[in-house]
């Protein structure tokens, strides 16, 4: 079964080229600009696996708020955190979650992924 992730990023080179690392790998990438484009797109699409999102974003719902309303709502749904400016502890993400810091080689996207925790009900 193919991994579906949808990668949130409001600059859109940043996101693109997450996209295309993930594609590379032979994941199936779809992508969102902000929170309220990612919450649309896990309504549409439950084959969803993992979310992949910036903590800084524009609009009214940051990368963290999202990971908890995500992680709240579709508690199946792997969550990955990341950020070039912000620097957390696990214990700052919402449960099954992992945080990766920005730059990023496309071999540690795909590591973290994979490592992910699983949310409820995996």
């Amino acid at each position: 079964m193919k991994i579906t992730v949808l990668v949130v990023d409001d600059e859109p080179i940043i996101r693109f080229d997450a996209v295309e690392m993930l594609e590379r790998q032979g994941l199936e990438a779809l992508e969102a600009a902000n929170a309220a484009e990612a919450m649309t797109m896990l309504k549409l699409r439950p084959d969803v696996s993992v979310l992949f999102t910036d903590i800084n974003m524009a609009g009214n719902i940051d990368g963290l708020e999202l990971a908890r309303l995500v992680a709240h709502r579709w508690p199946h749904i792997r969550i990955v955190v990341t950020s070039g400016q912000v620097h957390l502890r696990d214990t700052d993400l919402p449960g099954a979650s992992a945080f990766l810091p920005k730059p990023y080689l496309p071999e540690t996207l795909v590591r973290v992924l994979d490592a992910a925790p699983s949310g409820r009900g995996v």
